[in-house]
C-alpha cells in the first residue's frame, strides 16, 4: 500500500469512502440516528461529486436488514456493495479489500465501537490513512461511541467531522463542486 502525507488536507484523488452497516434494524437503536443518516448522505453526495469510490458493507442482512432507504436509494447506482459479512472487521472480507482504492479511507457508519473500530484498526495496520467522521458514526450508547473514537484516535486514526471532511475536499467556495454540494450543506 502506498502512503501519502497524513497531516495535509484530504485529496479526493487518493480517497475511498467506506460506509459501514447503516442497516434498517440497527440504525433505529443508535444515538443521533437522524443526524448520522444525514451526515452519511452528505459524505456520499460529496463522494459522487468528487468521483471518490464508495464501498458499502452490510452485517448479516438476514438479521439486521438492508441499508436504510434514504442511503440505499442515493448509493444504488454509484456505490460498490460488498456481499453480507459475518466478521465485524470489514478487512476479513476479500471482496472488501479488493474494492479498496487509494491510500486514504474516509469512514462512516455503525457501530463505532464494533465494526467501525475493528475495520479502522485493520486499515491502520495495513498502512491506510484513516479519517473517521465522528458525527457520521454512532453506537447504541454514548459511552461506546466515545470509547470507540478514543481508541481509534489513540491508534492513529484522524477524528474529523462531516463538514470538516467535505470542506477539506472542496478547498474553496464558488467552484462547481461547491455549488453542487451547497443544497446538502444547507440542510444541516
Amino acid at each position: 500500500m502506498y502512503l501519502t502525507k497524513i497531516d495535509g488536507p484530504l485529496d479526493a484523488v487518493d480517497c475511498v469512502l467506506v460506509v459501514i452497516d447503516p442497516q434498517e434494524k440497527l440504525i433505529p437503536f443508535v444515538q443521533n440516528r437522524e443526524q448520522i443518516v444525514m451526515n452519511i448522505q452528505l459524505l456520499v453526495e460529496a463522494a459522487k461529486i468528487f468521483s471518490i469510490p464508495v464501498v458499502v458493507t452490510r452485517q448479516y442482512s438476514k438479521g439486521l436488514g438492508n441499508i436504510v432507504s434514504p442511503l440505499k436509494e442515493s448509493m444504488t447506482e454509484y456505490a460498490h456493495f460488498i456481499p453480507d459479512k459475518l466478521s465485524f472487521d470489514c478487512f476479513q472480507s476479500d471482496t472488501f479489500t479488493d474494492a479498496l482504492t487509494g491510500a486514504t479511507m474516509i469512514i462512516c457508519g455503525v457501530e463505532t465501537h464494533i465494526c467501525v473500530a475493528q475495520t479502522v484498526l485493520s486499515a491502520l495496520g495495513a498502512d491506510y490513512i484513516v479519517h473517521v467522521a465522528a458525527d457520521a458514526v454512532s453506537s447504541r450508547s454514548k459511552i461506546d461511541w466515545e470509547i470507540g473514537l478514543n481508541r481509534m484516535e489513540r491508534t492513529g486514526a484522524i477524528i474529523s467531522s462531516t463538514e470538516m471532511i467535505v470542506y477539506e475536499l472542496l478547498r474553496e467556495a464558488g467552484s462547481p463542486e461547491f455549488k453542487a454540494l451547497l443544497p446538502f450543506l444547507r440542510q444541516r
